[in-house]
């Protein structure tokens, strides 16, 4: 993620709104978030309903307990998934730069 917020301003550039959502609570995202120095949402789904209606619920995949999956999407102003990068492996991340060209591609 601080790879993202160091290349934020390429994403605010083409109107990109970058947002992280987890199953932590909202208090533990702000705190994470604010530490961390990270300025773009970090939002809370602490039922875990939007990480399940996208197929992202990773249970017991930490010794804390159940977790979202890695997963990057790009999704329009209708709501539309665009593009998706998902993993298995909590450790592996999608880069920026990625994430960058599947916006600039064309459809």
């Amino acid at each position: 993620m601080r790879s993202f917020q160091e290349r934020l301003a390429e994403f605010v550039e083409r109107g990109i709104e970058i947002a992280a959502i987890s199953v932590d609570p909202a208090d533990v995202s702000r705190e994470h978030a604010e530490k961390l120095g990270f300025t773009f949402a970090f939002l809370s789904d602490a039922g875990a309903e939007v990480i399940r209606r996208y197929d992202l619920f990773h249970p017991d995949a930490v010794d804390e307990g159940d977790i979202a999956r890695p997963a990057e999407f790009l999704i329009d102003p209708n709501g539309t998934v665009r593009w998706v990068d998902l993993t298995d492996d909590y450790w592996v991340r999608t880069r920026p730069e990625t994430v960058l060209e599947a916006f600039d591609s064309p459809s």
